[in-house]
């Protein structure tokens, strides 16, 4: 299935990015003009024309953002590899209704790419664990994904 593009997500990829999930981000860094990469997991469609994410407010994703609005997500799931690009905007600097200092960013999409190698699936999607305290990071993501639905 690799090479095919949508101008949106597809309803498979809309209901992937319901919830919290590992995905990586490209940026241009502001400093060398070339790219950046960052692994991150508070990630929301609200639409099929549109994803939010959120990170630290002094996040050098921010900080690229500002610089060049361009930005492409990376996405393994329904047994393929992803690329979401599109325009980025900075949302709101700082969520109130969370503890930490983070950014909303909310990209328009612009191109959505399976880009799986010829031939080949995903068998296992990736997976991570929280390693600081189960419960403190359950109501950190619970009130992260509200903030970010309710922006």
């Amino acid at each position: 299935m690799a090479n095919q593009v949508e101008q949106m997500l597809t309803e498979e990829l809309f209901q992937l990015l319901q919830k919290e999930r590992f995905v990586t981000i490209a940026t241009v860094d502001h400093q060398t003009g070339g790219p950046n990469i960052s692994a991150i997991s508070w990630v929301y469609a609200p639409k099929k024309d549109s994803v939010r994410f959120a990170v630290d407010n002094r996040s050098r994703i921010i900080e690229n953002i500002k610089a060049n609005a361009n930005v492409v997500l990376n996405i393994i799931g329904n047994e393929s590899t992803y690329s979401i690009s599109g325009t980025a905007l900075i949302k709101v600097e700082k969520l109130e209704e969370v503890p930490l200092k983070l950014a909303l960013v909310e990209i328009e999409i612009k191109e959505v790419r399976d880009v799986m190698f010829y031939g080949s699936k995903i068998s296992v999607e990736p997976k991570y664990e929280k390693t600081y305290d189960k419960e403190a990071a359950d109501k950190l993501d619970s009130e992260v994904m509200i903030a970010m639905k309710k922006a």
